[in-house]
């Protein structure tokens, strides 16, 4: 689904992919994010993803011109992780409505791993 947004220009199409990325390179750039993770079903592993599959992390769902999207991360050890989500949302919410012109109905964050980084 994309988002849609009238003009008095005309129309515009902003599709969720393009969302998922920026909300996916917003969301590296916050201390304590080590990366964005997926789950495979078929061996219930959490894989840490790689910087140019950062979307895959996410899910975007538009509803009525409103945002919600759906973060699984792995997260620092040692780092507050509610810290952590505070300013992943925070960040997420205003580059996103920004990014977009509409307005972040919600962000959930679902923490699938801890990483020690060196």
């Amino acid at each position: 689904m994309k988002a849609r947004m009238s003009t008095d220009l005309g129309n515009i199409s902003v599709d969720t992919e393009a969302i998922a990325q920026l909300a996916g390179t917003e969301a590296m750039e916050c201390f304590g994010v080590v990366g964005m993770a997926t789950y495979s079903m078929k061996d219930g592993l959490v894989r840490l993803l790689k910087r140019e599959s950062l979307s895959h992390g996410i899910n975007v769902a538009v509803n009525s011109n409103k945002i919600s999207l759906d973060f699984h991360v792995i997260v620092a050890y040692g780092v507050s992780i509610k810290a952590v989500a505070d300013n992943l949302m925070s960040n997420v919410k205003y580059r996103v409505e920004e990014f977009t012109g509409l307005e972040v109905d919600k962000i959930n964050i679902y923490v699938e791993g801890v990483r020690v980084i060196d």
